[in-house]
């Protein structure tokens, strides 16, 4: 618990009968608030969420990275992988999530929006068509929106979806999702990057296209 607490931003949220550990960081001005949703097998720590949010607080924009599993939850998906793809639990998580930063004092003022990447955007997508007066963006990196399809249609917040050129099936899913959606969106196919964008300069244009969507409509 020591070292959690070291943690930059650390905090425990209460959602969805469990506890779950947080990093929030709030640069000064920020306007806009991004909830990032991890995908399959990774957490708070994944390196490339990580860096995403270092942008996106260089951009001015408040981050929020948190684990959708308890430890012991995140046991049993590695040894099932069951849970990552739990895309209801997941979305709960992230709901209640969203619920808890509307209702604290440091964050009620600032505009949610959801970054989710693999499965992780699924439950961005299905969290943001539950609560579409509350989030005003989404954001999806090598997402599997079309785990969320019988729910893209209620999908109110603007919606970009970046996917890997090289990331063929993702591609195809990404492209029938975005069919799906009926608000703002779009769809940037990034040349040369495969589905964890672990290419030269993949990762940062990215985090560059997901600055400039959250920018656009969180501020």
């Amino acid at each position: 618990m020591e070292r959690q607490a070291a943690e930059e931003g650390y905090v425990k949220l209460a959602v969805d009968r469990v506890s779950l550990n947080g990093n929030l960081i709030i640069p000064d001005g920020a306007r806009g608030l991004v909830a990032f949703a991890h995908g399959s097998g990774s957490s708070r720590h994944s390196p490339r969420n990580q860096y995403v949010a270092r942008v996106l607080r260089n951009a001015g924009l408040a981050t929020l990275l948190f684990d959708l599993l308890t430890l012991d939850e995140e046991q049993e998906d590695l040894d099932t992988g069951r849970l990552r793809f739990d895309i209801g639990l997941l979305a709960r998580r992230l709901v209640s999530a969203t619920d808890w930063l509307k209702n604290s004092e440091t964050t009620r003022h600032l505009k949610p929006g959801y970054f989710g990447a693999s499965t992780g955007a699924a439950a961005a997508l299905v969290a943001a068509a539950e609560r579409p007066e509350a989030v005003s963006a989404v954001v999806s990196r090598g997402g599997r929106p079309d785990l969320a399809a019988p729910v893209l249609d209620r999908v109110k917040a603007p919606t970009l979806l970046i996917v890997g050129g090289d990331d063929y099936p993702v591609v195809d899913m990404n492209r029938r999702a975005l069919a799906l959606l009926k608000v703002e969106k779009k769809l940037v196919i990034v040349p040369g990057a495969t589905h964890l964008f672990e290419e030269p300069g993949t990762l940062e244009k990215v985090a560059e296209l997901a600055g400039d969507w959250f920018s656009s409509h969180l501020k």
